[in-house]
């Protein structure tokens, strides 16, 4: 995993991972919003972007390098951790990993349950299909889902270029079958879980579940909002609503 930072450590310092597909570009203007008070570190998970040489292996294995750079480089604790979709996913079992590792978290569409069928369908399936993540038309798809703004689909597109097969096939697999630990029942963090309101219904019983196992949380509900779309669309808006949270 490679840590970009944007400013002094004398600052409070907020992590935020980014989603799958995708790199720390696609926080650009999360990161322009909050830089000017805060250290802003932005990871690039195994496999994707510039750090696509490295395949990624496993949420457990992010979170364990997660949780070993901020006791390294940040005394174990910092300000805030975010992440959205497999970067939440990560974030989530990092607090199960350390339960004093943040003041806070957020956690936008984190599935903490597993899907059915994932090791029989969807490998074999990304086996067979991995060369249309190489053309543009299915890209372009792809981006839409992901609600990558128009500015960056070239950047998204160059990124899907250099994703090997193994690290998808290693993504569908430890995002299709991760489940919430008990131990992040001990977590001292106090966490913001989002979820959009149009997102499938096992993302929305993931949130639920969050609500109910985190001991210092709330829910927020993204009105008319998909998969990620808040953060990823609506930066400003994700921004206030984070502020907000840490304000209490």
């Amino acid at each position: 995993m490679l840590f970009n930072e944007t400013k002094s450590k004398e600052l409070p310092t907020i992590i935020l991972l980014h989603g799958g597909g995708l790199s720390n570009w696609a926080l650009k203007y999360v990161v322009e919003l909050l830089q000017a008070d805060y250290n802003v570190v932005t990871p690039i998970i195994d496999g994707y972007g510039e750090n696509s040489s490295n395949d990624f292996v496993s949420i457990e294995d992010s979170a364990m390098k997660l949780v070993e750079y901020i006791e390294q480089e940040h005394n174990g604790k910092v300000f805030a951790l975010g992440g959205l979709s497999i970067g939440a996913q990560i974030v989530t079992e990092a607090l199960t990993q350390s339960k004093d590792i943040a003041n806070f978290a957020i956690l936008e569409s984190a599935l903490v349950l597993p899907v059915r069928g994932t090791k029989a369908l969807t490998i074999p399936t990304l086996k067979l299909c991995y060369g249309l993540i190489k053309m543009k038309w299915f890209a372009k798809l792809q981006s839409k889902y992901l609600c990558v703004p128009k500015t960056m689909f070239e950047q998204y597109y160059t990124d899907s270029l250099k994703i090997s097969k193994q690290t998808l096939i290693n993504t569908a697999f430890s995002n299709g079958t991760y489940t919430l630990k008990t131990n992040i029942e001990k977590t001292k963090t106090k966490v913001l879980i989002i979820v959009g309101e149009k997102e499938i219904g096992i993302m929305r019983k993931s949130a639920n579940l969050l609500n109910d196992k985190i001991p210092n949380r709330e829910l927020f509900i993204s009105q008319k909002m998909g998969h990620g779309e808040l953060s990823m669309s609506y930066p400003v808006e994700y921004v206030r609503i984070i502020k907000e949270f840490f304000a209490k």
